[in-house]
């Protein structure tokens, strides 16, 4: 189904402040911030949902890296390439730790490797993960809290990643060099 994509002239009038507001962060407005416009609620929800995932007691790095494990696991072509890219241009992650997670490959570093493989069996097990997976992650240095704040990670990429296979969401010029393709069902 092809779903809009919303600019700052054509959205709803709702959408239209949330629109100029990222226009102002990114420089441009993503792809899919303008589709979400189509319903300005998803809209608002999303970006409140990612303004408080900086709040967690996550560094931006760990934030980044869970973000990008859900986007991998969840198999979204158009979040991987945009975390991707966060990670290695913005917070100049070693390249060779976003793209073991991108592979599906242990993380060279024990506890982000710890992070993204809880993160990874709280997708696939849809938060029915076991109690050993639960104790190494808390064993590598995380907290009961975190393990929360997974779970709000999980449910801000689930926004994102299901509207962009909804919409097949263009991957913006910007986040291309990081282009990934997935295999779907």
């Amino acid at each position: 189904m092809n779903f809009p994509i919303h600019n700052i002239d054509n959205a709803p009038e709702d959408a239209k402040p949330l629109l100029k507001a990222a226009k102002e962060n990114f420089g441009f407005v993503p792809n899919l911030l303008g589709e979400f416009a189509e319903a300005p609620a998803v809209l608002e929800g999303y970006l409140t949902l990612n303004e408080i995932v900086g709040k967690t007691d996550f560094s931006p790095v760990e934030q980044q890296l869970a973000i990008l494990a859900v986007s991998i696991e969840n198999k979204c072509h158009y979040c991987s390439a945009i975390h991707s890219t966060i990670l290695k241009n913005q917070l100049n992650v070693d390249e060779g730790i976003v793209n073991a997670v991108r592979n599906g490959d242990p993380v060279p570093d024990e506890k982000l490797n710890a992070l993204v493989t809880y993160v990874t069996k709280a997708v696939t097990s849809r938060g029915f993960v076991e109690e050993e997976d639960l104790q190494a992650f808390i064993e590598a240095g995380y907290s009961k809290q975190n393990v929360l704040e997974v779970n709000l990670i999980i449910a801000l990429k689930t926004i994102s990643n299901y509207t962009n296979h909804l919409a097949n969401t263009p991957i913006d010029e910007a986040f291309e060099a990081e282009k990934l393709e997935f295999e779907t069902v």
